[in-house]
């Protein structure tokens, strides 16, 4: 192991341990602070990539994460940290979507899964709903489905095909356009989060939680809180908000999360690379 690696993981460790970050995710988790910080830690020992981002950028992904009470674990797949050449990021995976939807209380249902060449006998493109023949065996995935039904009586069928799924990765992540990563690797999972992110969004009760991990999803958070989003292609102004609207909204949640500062910057010389192509999309 470099001894750039050492001194980055001790950077991070004394960060954490740090009385002002304990306090913060105290008054966070409360009594489930400390389990949190130490799967943090376990997740940054875990990945040798991770141990090389600046420590700031792990905690306030760490501060998302939590503000939302979502673990990071592997395992359970709810939220990830993830390297991104010197920094991290927060995300989500599809499963940490689909529990904030079940903690508004307002779902009935919810479930996601991939839909089978001959399955589906109809479609109405203008009300959404459609007829299913699960009778029919087939190997070959045509798309994916979110459905869910309110308390209310409300209900949504969001399809995607699986052009459509592919389209929407070329368009939106760069290591999906360069063909490495969970895209190539885990197009399923992939596939499943596009589907539940973008059918919650569009039809889902937008809780604030919701909110946050929609817009924090493949975020790397600055010190003052500002996001940015370093594997998202390019977008137009017709796509989405500006990067300057979009970075002053999650500046006001972490200012009203009350984030840690950053310690001062280690100086040390380090040697010029190329930042490794680090996947970027968890699911």
């Amino acid at each position: 192991m470099s001894n750039v690696t050492v001194k980055s993981e001790d950077r991070i460790k004394s960060l954490i341990n740090s009385d002002q970050v304990k306090s913060r995710f105290n008054e966070i988790l409360g009594s489930r602070a400390p389990a949190f910080m130490s799967s943090v830690l376990s997740a940054v020992n875990s990945n040798p990539q991770l141990k090389n981002c600046e420590p700031m950028s792990v905690i306030q992904s760490a501060a998302i994460a939590a503000s939302m009470d979502l673990p990071i674990n592997s395992s359970l797949g709810f939220a990830h940290i993830v390297p991104y050449g010197d920094k991290a990021q927060f995300q989500m995976g599809w499963k940490g979507f689909v529990q904030l939807a079940m903690r508004t209380g307002q779902y009935k249902t919810i479930h996601t899964a991939p839909v089978y060449e001959g399955q589906i006998k109809s479609h109405n493109q203008f009300t959404g709903e459609m007829e299913f023949n699960f009778s029919v065996k087939s190997a070959k995935v045509e798309g994916y489905l979110l459905y869910f039904k309110l308390l209310n009586g409300f209900e949504k069928y969001f399809y995607m095909t699986e052009e459509e799924i592919e389209s929407h990765g070329k368009r939106y992540s760069k290591s999906f356009a360069k063909g490495y990563g969970v895209w190539k690797e885990n197009f399923e999972a992939m596939a499943l989060k596009t589907v539940v992110k973008l059918g919650l969004s569009k039809f889902g009760v937008l809780s604030v939680d919701m909110q946050k991990a929609i817009e924090s999803d493949q975020g790397t958070v600055s010190d003052d809180g500002l996001i940015s989003y370093q594997d998202k292609q390019q977008e137009t102004s017709q796509d989405q908000p500006s990067q300057k609207k979009r970075s002053s909204r999650m500046s006001k949640f972490m200012s009203q999360d009350e984030a840690p500062k950053s310690e001062p910057k280690d100086v040390t010389p380090k040697p010029e690379a190329e930042a490794p192509q680090v996947d970027t999309d968890i699911v």
